[in-house]
């Protein structure tokens, strides 16, 4: 989630444990914690896929596979921090810009112009803004040729028009070809690339080119599919939703299909009147939304309510008459197929609907489920995971009808939370109609079906007793050990009476931190432990646990990803000051299942071992660092650049913007490769 649109307030009213107050009984025991024996790397290879959060692989990993990336390591030194309006890299690296905002995907869209005048046709044949979570998906096994799919969290009004948004004299939207250019900034593109004389470009007008925005028809698919809370004037089957809203984190599925995140959502919806239960939990407004689209309702040009149904008020006699369900067809993970061009995105349901932050499956083992994992990106809020009721068949890896095994994938199953106890374990607690409360109930007792639970899937957390959580980010699976990883990115709001913990005593805890968990075979419970701890190197020895230096210091982890050689990347939405003066964010590396004691038990990071842990790439100055991919032959690696201050001065991403000299701020894709050819890292 970007600093720029993170709502502070508080929507998780329960007294739910906080996570504060487990890890306060749990920092004394951080290097005891075993995983279950150790975790030798045979054992726990055996019937599960190399196939992390960011892998292009969805083969079976053997001996030789384990022998290859036992011999993985770093071939990198940590860089120094900067505070440029450039990139920074190692030392034989080169950084390139690739599909920066408004490069154009078709013949439909006139080319980016520098004095924000492009229309909004343009930008809805045109890369959106604010480059996020990104996934690359290889043609014909290519690692020179693909397709980018790029999120687009949200927008800068001042650098998408002219002179920023236009306002009348009452305060109101006034320009509705703004408004509808904003709206098509929004959402995901689909752009192929490939590599052309040792440059990466933009394929011009490709048929699988588009864009999904905040305004693209896409199925529901799921327990919601349908339900009468879906029922909206322009979808009186409660079978479609329009847009796509706020999209941070991201995943990637076995069968190749992109899995987009819909994040921060609520803020733009807002409802006048009585909030339902389940909106006012998950955060809509009473009192106008982000960007006013709501404004120009009205507007003689305006086609099915495109701007109204912003405004959830109630306004006819039923459903079918208004948009009061219009946001409840939001907050929910999208799948889209890639490869296709003609088939819609599917908004999958069962897996939950709140701000989720990333989407990552677990370890892959034949005739056993696939687990999704997916944090609510929220001060006190919740990790969560969907167990699948079909059971894996590797044959659907390489399906044609991709759309087809993601729904059989992911409409039906379970849907978890978690709960974080003392002793180095947790449950998952299943949010069912059979699920049992804290008050010795069921969910059934407030909800009626599963769909409703699905609607209102944090008040169904507070009710089970799940762990509030300082804020779940991205989620990534060591493809070597099956171990799952979250950053936890910040919490600045605990009071003296939720208490502080040892291992981050900070009642503003501005430096965040990383836990991982090994799931148990029946997939009900957990071990876990804090991988990593956020601090400035200064830290004192109750806030740098972790004993970082200046060479791998950071704040605020948010972005996270393995390849498929095991190594852990971290990108950072930098919120701590102390980081913040001597740094841009940042992207470090570090390989987990390599940190081993001499019983060959896995590590945390801590003062013995924290150079294992570098900084990698630092991002221009006022930037968010985003997103990453990798080429099937590891040789080139795909990052964003959000929202820069006075960035790209060229398509050398490290050539720094001139002193004086003021530039149209871009979010950019930016390329790694070695100037020798080698594989990236090592």
């Amino acid at each position: 989630m970007s600093k720029a649109t993170f709502d502070p307030t508080r929507f998780n009213k329960s007294n739910n444990e906080t996570f504060a107050e487990v890890l306060e009984k749990e920092v004394s025991r951080r290097s005891m914690l075993k995983f279950g024996g150790g975790m030798a790397a045979l054992s726990m290879m055996a019937g599960f896929g190399l196939a992390g959060c960011d892998s292009d692989s969805k083969d079976t990993a053997t001996v030789a596979d384990i022998d290859k990336v036992a011999d993985v390591s770093l071939g990198f030194q940590s860089i120094a921090g900067s505070k440029l309006d450039a990139v920074a890299i190692p030392a034989g690296y080169v950084a390139r810009i690739l599909a920066p905002w408004g490069t154009p995907l078709n013949s439909d869209a006139d080319a980016w112009k520098n004095d924000g005048t492009n229309s909004a046709t343009d930008q809805d044949n045109a890369v959106g803004m604010h480059h996020d979570g990104m996934r690359f998906f290889s043609l014909n096994d290519s690692s020179t040729e693909g397709l980018l799919c790029i999120n687009h969290e949200y927008i800068d009004q001042n650098a998408l028009h002219p002179t920023g948004a236009s306002f009348d004299d009452a305060g109101l939207r006034s320009s509705v070809e703004e408004v509808r250019k904003e709206i098509n900034a929004h959402g995901v593109t689909v752009v192929h690339v490939e590599l052309v004389a040792g440059v990466w470009q933009v394929v011009d007008n490709a048929a699988q080119n588009r864009r999904f925005t905040a305004a693209t028809e896409m199925d529901i698919a799921g327990p919601l599919k349908g339900h009468e809370s879906l029922v909206t004037a322009y979808a009186p089957n409660g079978d479609v939703a329009r847009g796509t809203l706020n999209n941070c984190g991201n995943g990637d599925t076995p069968w190749g299909t992109y899995l987009t995140c819909e994040e921060n959502w609520p803020g733009y919806f807002t409802n006048s009147d009585t909030l339902t239960t389940a909106d006012a939990r998950i955060g809509i407004s009473t009192r106008g939304t982000r960007y006013s689209w709501e404004d120009v309702a009205g507007d003689e040009s305006e086609v099915d309510s495109e701007f109204a149904r912003y405004d959830t008020t109630a306004t006819g006699d039923t459903a079918a008459d208004d948009y009061r369900n219009e946001a409840n067809g939001h907050g929910y993970i999208v799948e889209i197929d890639p490869y296709d061009e003609l088939t819609k995105a599917v908004k999958r349901t069962a897996l939950g609907r709140f701000r989720h932050e990333g989407c990552a499956y677990g370890k892959l083992t034949a005739g056993k489920p696939i687990i999704f994992y997916s944090g609510h990106d929220s001060r006190f809020e919740y990790i969560y995971k969907f167990v699948s009721t079909a059971m894996w068949d590797a044959a659907d890896a390489n399906a044609t009808d991709r759309l087809a095994v993601g729904a059989k994938y992911m409409d039906e199953g379970t849907l978890y939370v978690a709960k974080f106890s003392e002793g180095g374990v947790g449950e998952w607690l299943p949010l069912t109609l059979t699920g049992a409360t804290t008050d010795g109930g069921t969910l059934a007792d407030t909800f009626a079906t599963q769909a409703e639970i699905i609607l209102n899937t944090a008040g169904a957390a507070d009710l089970v007793g799940a762990t509030p959580m300082d804020r779940p980010e991205w989620t990534a699976v060591d493809p070597i050990t099956g171990v799952v990883y979250l950053t936890l990115t910040n919490n600045t709001r605990r009071t003296e009476e939720e208490g502080t913990n040892p291992a981050n005593p900070r009642l503003n805890n501005s430096f965040g931190h990383i836990i991982r968990w090994e799931e148990s075979d029946d997939q009900t419970s957990f071990e876990w432990d804090i991988f990593v701890f956020g601090s400035d190197d200064e830290g004192d020895a109750e806030t740098n646990l972790s004993g970082l230096d200046e060479l791998n210091q950071f704040a605020s982890p948010d972005g996270l990803a393995f390849d498929s050689r095991g190594i852990l990347w971290v990108q950072t939405d930098n919120g701590a000051d102390e980081v913040e003066e001597y740094t841009n964010d940042q992207m470090l590396a570090v390989i987990p299942s390599q940190l081993r004691d001499d019983n060959g038990d896995m590590e945390v990071i801590n003062a013995d071992n924290q150079t294992e842990l570098r900084r990698f790439f630092v991002g221009p100055n006022g930037c968010e660092v985003t997103g990453l991919s990798f080429t099937p032959d590891h040789k080139h690696c795909f990052l964003n650049i959000q929202h820069p201050e006075n960035w790209p001065y060229s398509l050398d991403a490290t050539e720094e913007t001139p002193a004086g000299v003021s530039v149209r701020p871009r979010a950019s894709t930016v390329v790694i490769s070695r100037v020798d050819g080698g594989d990236i890292g090592v």
